[in-house]
């Protein structure tokens, strides 16, 4: 396998060409067998005019260039991530703009990262070759400089003429070659260079002579260097991939899978880079050619220092090129703002109908999970095989169901008066509840989530957009079947997409991780329990039985739930009493590994604690000395002093005098269910049921009342909630 990196400009990402064979099962099969035998890859950032007989020559099946595009079906990615997983040779290719900054000096981090990800593909066994541009870049710095040596002052008056790009070439290569050489060797990895033309591989002798030293250089797990400087192009696009029209319109669609007879005469590319002579162009076009020739070929970002590995692992990144492209059977992409309008529309006729109505569509959602119990089971099932983990039980189903009706039964959440005033004489202002709109909800790997989620968004009138995990891939889509279809026509079963402009609030229901993950990549409202950790205290007054079962059922109960104590808290009085002992021993019985905080782990001779931050959702958890009450969630006290300073003090969402954390929960709190648990001070805090779920607006009643500077009415603010 190979792969080419090249230097583009420092303000675009990098991008990687990656070749790949056909995504046919046959196809396949004999390509993954070829690649037994072949062992080699090649990375590039700048197609040169060589790269085509380069890879011809040397046997590569695969290129990957190092540039800014993005994109690929999911079908063809999934067999391209199998193919990936079993290369074992690269090429890579660097560009001018990569090599340096926007004042021409050296990037150094950016070559840093790419050699470190060179070698350790080295390390992995690929035979790597490199072929670099760059050479202009660091020649017109150093050009630069002599040149304003040499410069009288009236020189510098004159108007300044660009240096010729061929001999900053010259000058520069000595300098890019010295880099690869310094950067490698702190890797104790050996570079060699090699310096081609395209007209040099017209010549057979130079090409069989470059084969054999080549080759002599890749079994020593040296890294071949290629470069070349004469391949001229005049557009080079500087955005995220090959896209339908000008990427700066906001109509522009990125091409995910190119068809050179529709898509030809439909890119738009920007200019060239500043400091390079390359463009994309001129790899648009040997990626077409790659391709025709049976070397399919991805381009896609490769902004990030891992992208090289990314695109090795299969991920969905990249523009295709492949020869078959046309005659794929076209997907029809589903635009994702009208999936979002979709669902905003839905919400809007959900919330017209009358209570009754709304009540029914669950009581019947609740009887149609019951009566496809079977078929979800097996889809269930099917996941819990893949995933090697526990499955549903069969009372949850039921469970589900039940909550369902919980909520159904429930009052009419929508449109309650929360507050009504009289502004003035015959001037009355309402405080009503309202849906919020469209939620986009992303959860993880239980399936359970979307029934509840699904349950809540109903009975409160909003829309609703489900982001599940791979894990339960096939649970979820036969719970969105059910569901969807027990939905009436009137109302409409759109639970898809996702979109900025159109989604209203965005709920993440998973681990501290995707929480804070999301949080930090959107601009829409997040509803969350990012740093969410659940502390329990043990206060010196605390009654020890009782404070043993609350920590063990805290932790043992369901350790993966976000209600799980991850943090145990221990007044410092008890920390040489036979209880402590006592409870380490019964937390390890039930498999639960310790850690300590820096007292406890000297104390207690146990492994340090990473952080007292760290989310365990495991049989796992931290253990801390402490001389007070601050930051916990639950405590366990006989002293109602200390356990009312507690209550008022600690700024948790949730926080339990002589109970478990366990029971903060939606279903326990009689919410019904619960779309999660947010730790959000805005909004809604703790489990989030219905209520959490509805916003509020504003009705004024008047008579023709004027504002006139406050003179035309006589305010009395009579508050009329309980009339």
């Amino acid at each position: 396998m190979s792969i080419f990196i090249s230097h583009l400009s420092d303000l675009m990402p990098l991008c990687l060409h990656l070749m790949f064979h056909a995504n046919k099962q046959a196809q396949i099969k004999s390509y993954a067998t070829a690649i037994e035998k072949k062992k080699r890859l090649v990375i590039a950032a700048t197609v040169f005019s060589f790269f085509f007989s380069l890879l011809s020559l040397f046997g590569v099946w695969s290129f990957i260039c190092v540039e800014h595009f993005g994109g690929c079906k999911n079908g063809e990615r999934g067999s391209f991530a199998r193919f990936c997983q079993r290369r074992e040779a690269h090429s890579h290719q660097v560009g001018t703009a990569v090599v340096t900054r926007k004042d021409g000096r050296l990037a150094v981090g950016k070559l840093g990262a790419l050699c470190e990800q060179i070698k350790e593909l080295n390390s992995l066994g690929y035979e790597v070759i490199l072929v670099s541009s760059g050479a202009v870049g660091l020649g017109r710095q150093r050009l630069k400089y002599r040149k304003l040596v040499n410069s009288s002052f009236a020189d510098l008056e004159k108007p300044q003429v660009e240096l010729d790009g061929k001999a900053c070439a010259a000058v520069g290569q000595s300098s890019l070659m010295a880099i690869y050489d310094s950067l490698f060797s702190q890797l104790d990895v050996t570079s060699a260079q090699l310096l081609v033309t395209d007209n040099d591989f017209r010549d057979r002798d130079f090409r069989k002579q470059l084969t054999e030293t080549v080759k002599s250089l890749l079994a020593l797990k040296v890294i071949p260097v290629f470069n070349e400087n004469d391949a001229v192009s005049t557009r080079k696009a500087p955005y995220e991939g090959l896209y339908s029209g000008p990427p700066s319109d906001p109509e522009s669609k990125l091409i995910h899978t190119y068809i050179k007879e529709k898509h030809q005469n439909e890119i738009t590319f920007g200019d060239k880079s500043r400091v390079g002579r390359g463009g994309m162009t001129a790899k648009v076009k040997a990626s077409v050619h790659a391709a025709e020739a049976g070397i399919p070929v991805i381009i896609t970002s490769g902004y990030a220092a891992e992208n090289i590995i990314k695109v090795l692992q299969g991920q969905r990144i990249g523009t295709l090129f492949h020869k078959d492209a046309h005659k794929w059977a076209p997907v029809k992409e589903v635009d994702a703002r009208e999936m979002a309008v979709a669902a905003r529309d839905c919400s809007r006729r959900l919330q017209a109908l009358p209570s009754e109505e709304r009540k029914q569509i669950m009581l019947n959602i609740a009887d149609a999970l019951e009566a496809n119990e079977k078929e979800i089971r097996t889809e269930n099932e099917a996941d819990v095989a893949a995933a090697q983990e526990a499955g549903y039980e069969k009372s949850l189903i039921t469970s589900l169901a039940n909550n369902m009706r919980t909520i159904a039964n429930m009052d009419d959440p929508i449109g309650r008066v929360l507050k009504r005033t009289e502004l003035a004489d015959g001037l009355i202002l309402e405080k009503i509840s309202s849906p919020i709109g469209v939620l986009l909800i992303v959860f993880e790997s239980r399936p359970d989530a979307l029934v509840q989620i699904a349950s809540l968004a109903i009975r409160s009138g909003n829309g609703l957009l489900l982001k599940g995990g791979k894990e339960a891939k096939r649970s979820n889509a036969i719970l969105h079947k059910v569901i969807t279809e027990a939905i009436p026509d009137t109302v409409g079963g759109k639970l898809i997409g996702l979109l900025d402009d159109v989604i209203d609030l965005v709920i993440p229901r998973g681990s501290n991780q995707l929480v804070s993950q999301i949080k930090s990549s959107t601009k829409i409202p997040v509803l969350g329990h990012a740093d969410g950790i659940c502390h329990v205290y043990i206060d010196k007054s605390a009654n020890l039985e009782m404070a043993r079962r609350i920590v063990l059922d805290a932790k043992i109960d369901y350790p993966a739930g976000c209600n799980a104590m991850e943090t145990l808290l221990v007044h410092k009085d008890l920390a040489d009493k036979n209880w402590l002992n006592d409870i380490i021993v019964d937390l390890r019985t039930e498999g639960v590994t310790l850690y300590g905080g820096p007292k406890a782990s000297s104390l207690l001779n146990i492994p340090q604690a990473r952080s007292f931050h760290h989310e365990y959702s495991s049989l796992a958890c931290t253990i801390e000395i402490v001389d007070d009450v601050a930051h916990t969630d639950s405590i366990v006290a006989e002293d109602h002093e200390v356990a009312d300073a507690f209550l008022r003090q600690v700024d948790s969402a949730a926080v339990f005098h002589n109970a478990s954390t366990r029971f903060s929960d939606g279903a326990r709190f009689g919410l019904g269910a619960e779309v999660g648990i947010s730790t959000s001070r805005i909004h809604a805090r703790g489990p989030v049921g219905v209520d959490g779920l509805l916003t509020t607006r504003w009705i004024l009643k008047g008579s023709g009342q004027i504002v006139d500077g406050d003179k035309a009415v006589s305010y009395t603010h009579r508050d009329l909630t309980a009339t």
